[in-house]
């Protein structure tokens, strides 16, 4: 949480907006995917009370709702793997409809492992650019990402293509 207490601070009091601090076209392909009748969820390894309150603070609650999940109080409960579980679990979510987007190379592992589709983000965060990230992109095709791209800013042939239209 010391590492992000700034960037908390700038969302809160304004300073900084949410969109400088989203992958970009983020919400471009929320607003598709809530289109499409998608059930979204949120699945971090950050405390689940602090993550609740940064996606309050980046204004996504409207996408996710009550489908924020992250770590829990007993460390013993809690891994990546254990919070995509708990997302299957409590709604009834076959692992193979599962469609994960990340740039970690431990939940496109996850995703995997349950038989979902993992779409890895191999954003270049500094710059912006839309160029993936070298390094990020080998190690996400490492942890077999079936599709990486640099961000969303092409979340219209990305949903077409997902979806079996292209």
């Amino acid at each position: 949480m010391d590492r992000i207490a700034g960037r908390r601070e700038a969302l809160r009091s304004g300073q900084a907006r949410p969109a400088d601090m989203l992958v970009p076209y983020s919400i471009e392909l929320l607003d598709e995917l809530q289109r499409r009748g998608v059930a979204l969820y949120v699945a971090s390894g950050t405390d689940e009370q602090y993550v609740i309150e940064e996606v309050r603070l980046l204004g996504l609650d409207r996408y996710f709702g009550p489908h924020v999940y992250g770590a829990l109080d007993d460390y013993k409960s809690f891994s990546k793997a254990m919070v995509i579980q708990r997302i299957l679990e409590e709604n009834r979510v076959p692992g193979e409809s599962l469609l994960g987007f990340g740039d970690g190379y431990v939940e496109i592992q996850n995703v995997k492992a349950v038989g979902g589709t993992a779409v890895a983000v191999a954003s270049d965060e500094a710059r912006r650019s839309g160029l993936p990230d070298p390094w990020k992109r080998d190690r996400l095709i490492g942890a077999g990402a079936d599709l990486v791209i640099p961000d969303y800013r092409e979340f219209r042939p990305l949903v077409a293509y997902l979806w079996g239209e292209a």
